[in-house]
């Protein structure tokens, strides 16, 4: 099954208009890969950021520190 009128390769590729299906859709694609990349990282950085805080709500306490920072 071939998906353009090329019936063999060893052709200039110049005269060929299609060589594969979804020509012209390049620049919206890598549109929505970036898009989805830079929301990933907002996502990332977000929730990193909220577990750190928990983290340190949870183990920064005057207690804990005294603990970490007495001689055994």
């Amino acid at each position: 099954m071939s998906t353009t009128p090329v019936e063999t390769w060893a052709i200039d590729l110049k005269e060929v208009t299609l060589i594969y299906p979804g020509v012209g859709w390049e620049w919206v694609l890598v549109l929505v890969a970036v898009v989805l990349w830079l929301g990933w990282h907002v996502w990332q950085c977000r929730h990193e950021s909220r577990a750190y805080r928990l983290e340190l709500a949870r183990n920064a306490s005057p207690a804990s520190l005294r603990r970490s920072t007495e001689p055994d």
